[in-house]
């Protein structure tokens, strides 16, 4: 079957990276179908600027928030037979993405990683070892079968959401969810290398969890055990 791959961008305030990321997506997937921008109704218009670009389908949320539960929507919306879903802010490289796309010849699930050979995580010191020691405890509780369970650069083929379900809310967590679930349903999980770099334009969406380290790694930490012990 020929690949049709459907992207999805969870957006909010991305004016400045979401032209650049939209013609690097174009340029770089052979099979693209669709580029999903689900936004957050930003002030900066993202939504609209977005819906102006090639290939690009705009859903703007009026009442909803956050990251995981943009993708839940994105997935819902997305026509392709192999859905991939990242960061907006040019972080994490659309180049990537054919190479995820090509492990799905073997696999059902390909996660962009930091943390394995060839990976790099580029970010501040602070960040780089907060999302090391969230991946550690979540190896420890739940599985090595995933060195970066956080990374929210993912490609997975469709039928994967035929059985596994997720709760979308939170911020990071959710990825945690997913590629858990996967492995315990016997799903084939590739980790792809990549390395990620700190945003060059804009307002990091993540700015407000570093001032808050201890309160959201708590909320981190219980959702992994709750992951644990309900599954």
């Amino acid at each position: 079957m020929e690949n049709n791959v459907s992207v999805i961008l969870p957006t909010y305030n991305e004016s400045m990276n979401i032209k650049d990321m939209v013609r690097r997506l174009n340029k770089s997937i052979k099979g693209l179908k669709e580029i999903l921008v689900v936004d957050d109704n930003s002030p900066d218009k993202t939504g609209e600027i977005a819906s102006r670009l090639k290939n690009v389908r705009a859903i703007i949320r009026k009442k909803e928030r956050g990251v995981g539960s943009a993708i839940y929507r994105g997935i819902q919306a997305a026509q392709g037979n192999i859905i991939v879903w990242m960061d907006a802010d040019l972080s994490m490289p659309p180049e990537v993405i054919p190479r995820m796309v090509s492990a799905l010849d073997n696999n059902d699930v390909a996660v962009g990683s930091r943390y394995i050979k060839g990976g790099r995580d580029k970010r501040g010191p602070l960040r780089v070892l907060t999302s090391k020691m969230i991946n550690l405890f979540a190896n420890i509780v739940l599985n090595f079968k995933v060195l970066d369970y956080d990374s929210g650069f993912v490609a997975a083929k469709r039928k994967v959401f035929d059985r596994i379900k997720y709760n979308p809310k939170g911020h990071g967590e959710y990825c945690i969810e997913f590629l858990y679930k996967c492995t315990r349903k016997g799903f084939k999980v590739k980790e792809v290398p990549y390395v990620f770099t700190e945003r060059k334009l804009g307002e990091s969406k993540t700015a407000q969890y570093i001032t808050s380290i201890a309160k959201y790694g708590m909320m981190y930490v219980l959702r992994i055990i709750k992951i644990r012990f309900k599954n």
